[in-house]
């Protein structure tokens, strides 16, 4: 919490601009409905959210009632009840979808992409969730099913995001990487979920290799040792990391 400051001055700039652009969008899209005003503006909202996932808390309700309301309200003096703050919690979707994506790093022709889950709730919860009903989809990941969103990131070797894409949960890992590798060339490394030949194929069209790990039942297949040595790098929820630390240095 000690760059609690950092946080919100660098989210505030980037709403200031961000967030009239998107409403006159939803209003010339005629997709602005009559809504509940809030006390507490969009940058406090992120900054909350961005504050609690690059800290060691794991229980959200624990984290917002038991550490920022009670030692930090003085930084947040509109801060909102629990309740309402879960409310509007859906509403910094696409601010934060946005806000990531403009962290970019330049593509440096070695990258990594993967994907990790972000649970929105329990799955014995699911039929009674509420915040995001309508919006987060059940999907699966390495630690099995789940109910919420993935995050897509593409990093380059000095641990930049180069490119950033939020799916609901049922949306598998190869279908966002040709849009997120439009940009790339030279070789872009990946784990076994990536595996496609298809999707392998149109990739070394634009000019990029997919390189990935094999499958238990897949046969061994030639690989340099540097490849091998930038494969060890891909673990999940490694690019989340990465982006954890891009935010807040």
């Amino acid at each position: 919490m000690n760059k609690l400051v950092e946080i919100f001055c660098d989210v505030d700039d980037f709403c200031r601009v961000f967030i009239p652009q998107w409403e006159k969008q939803l209003i010339a899209d005629g997709n602005i409905k009559r809504k509940r005003s809030c006390r507490m503006t969009m940058s406090e909202i992120m900054t909350v959210l961005i504050a609690f996932h690059t800290s060691n808390h794991r229980d959200f309700k624990n984290y917002y009632k038991g550490f920022i309301a009670k030692f930090y309200h003085s930084h947040f003096p509109n801060l909102l009840s629990y309740t309402r703050f879960l409310e509007v919690m859906p509403k910094a979707i696409v601010p934060l979808s946005s806000y990531f994506s403009i962290l970019k790093g330049e593509s440096t022709g070695i990258e990594f992409i993967d994907s990790t889950s972000i649970k929105v709730c329990h799955n014995l919860r699911i039929p009674r969730h509420k915040t995001f009903d309508g919006i987060a989809e059940r999907g699966k990941g390495t630690m099995g099913w789940f109910y919420g969103f993935k995050l897509h990131l593409v990093t380059n070797f000095k641990g930049e995001i180069v490119d950033a894409k939020l799916t609901t949960g049922n949306v598998h890992d190869t279908k966002p990487v040709l849009e997120l590798a439009k940009n790339l060339k030279g070789k872009l490394y990946a784990d076994k979920g990536y595996i496609s030949k298809k999707l392998t194929a149109n990739l070394k069209a634009k000019g990029v290799d997919l390189i990935t790990t094999v499958r238990s039942n897949m046969k061994a297949k030639a690989m340099s040792l540097w490849d091998r040595a930038m494969l060890s790098e891909v673990r999940p929820g490694k690019v989340l990391n990465l982006a954890t630390n891009l935010v807040i240095g």
